[in-house]
């Protein structure tokens, strides 16, 4: 009986760790830059993902100033509208039918009249994108860890006075080696009472200390990427116990240095340890790679079999804000892959 490989591009799935700017094609950024006439650093003129390590400060700081290089290209409400179209589509060529993006408005309200102004213009991107392609979208704020505590609660009111405008969780981002979890529980209260899912980043660049912060101290309902908790096998029983997503990101995990090669990525150890898992691509920008891409890696360099490609599709559905209509959909859709 021959071998039947499902191509991972038409299995239903859930995207649930894709940043705003970290979404842009290559070319758009080319495109925008030469609209507004920004000299970008030579790494992203390339064609060709940039060179990164993230393990020291120096590597970290080198992937933030791309970053925000990217980031200054988007100066006008019509370039919003059209990173969020263009992800969309992207994402519904990889199969994805639930994506969930993840932004920090701070960083675009000097350009964009605000900080309200620069959320409404994310939010209304995202509806109209979303109504355009079909792709089920919602947003997760996300505060910076770099910045004050105070700010992270600002940017945590705001977040739940809008979430009847498509945002569904509060994140926390940037170098977790700075700024502890806990100087930002506060801002996570205020969040979760306005009834928005807990999703702070850990264990990716520090190990399952992080992890273990992110569950103490801010009620975390899902890890954004959690892989360094392998290391501690009392924390991947807890992860698996009470059912906390990770978000894991096997390509940029490797372009950034936390893991030396895709097969380094510990996405067997998770997977058998009963800890739900989320695969993403965190910043296609910049590590060249989109949401099939971690699929096939979890199928080449892992030896997931299309079942086991399935259950990892279910769980990242599982670990999503979409109702309960739309996930018993994709769940059918999953089956139904599998079937084919």
């Amino acid at each position: 009986m021959e071998r039947v490989v499902r191509d991972v591009s038409q299995l239903p799935k859930a995207h649930l760790h894709l940043h705003f700017t970290g979404s842009m094609r290559p070319t758009t950024l080319l495109e925008l830059a030469d609209k507004y006439g920004i000299h970008l650093p030579s790494a992203l003129t390339g064609g060709e993902p940039p060179k990164l390590r993230a393990t020291d400060e120096r590597g970290w700081f080198r992937f933030q100033r791309l970053y925000d290089a990217a980031r200054a290209c988007l100066r006008e409400p019509e370039d919003i509208q059209r990173l969020v179209r263009e992800a969309a589509q992207e994402d519904l060529k990889d199969g994805s039918e639930w994506l969930e993006i993840q932004v920090d408005p701070t960083s675009y309200a000097p350009r964009l009249g605000g900080l309200i102004p620069a959320l409404e213009i994310i939010l209304d991107a995202v509806d109209s994108a979303s109504r355009e392609t079909g792709l089920g979208m919602r947003v997760l704020v996300a505060a910076n860890r770099m910045k004050h505590p105070l700010d992270a609660r600002t940017l945590a009111r705001l977040a739940v006075r809008y979430a009847d405008r498509g945002i569904v969780g509060f994140g926390l981002s940037n170098d977790e080696r700075r700024g502890m979890a806990r100087d930002f529980d506060r801002a996570f209260a205020i969040a979760r009472e306005g009834g928005l899912l807990s999703a702070p980043h850990g264990g990716e660049l520090t190990g399952p200390a992080s992890v273990r912060d992110c569950l103490d101290d801010l009620h975390a309902h899902r890890i954004g990427h959690g892989v360094r908790a392998v290391e501690d096998p009392r924390l991947l029983k807890r992860l698996a116990d009470r059912g906390v997503t990770c978000e894991v990101c096997p390509a940029s995990n490797v372009a950034l240095g936390v893991y030396e090669k895709p097969e380094d990525v510990p996405l067997r150890t998770l997977f058998e340890a009963g800890v739900p898992m989320a695969l993403g691509a965190d910043d296609p920008l910049l590590f060249g790679s989109r949401l099939a891409a971690q699929y096939e890696i979890a199928r080449t360099h892992h030896g997931f079999t299309d079942a086991e490609l399935a259950e990892l599709a279910r769980q990242s559905v599982r670990g999503s804000a979409a109702p309960a209509g739309v996930q018993e959909k994709m769940l059918a859709g999953i089956d139904a892959w599998l079937a084919g």
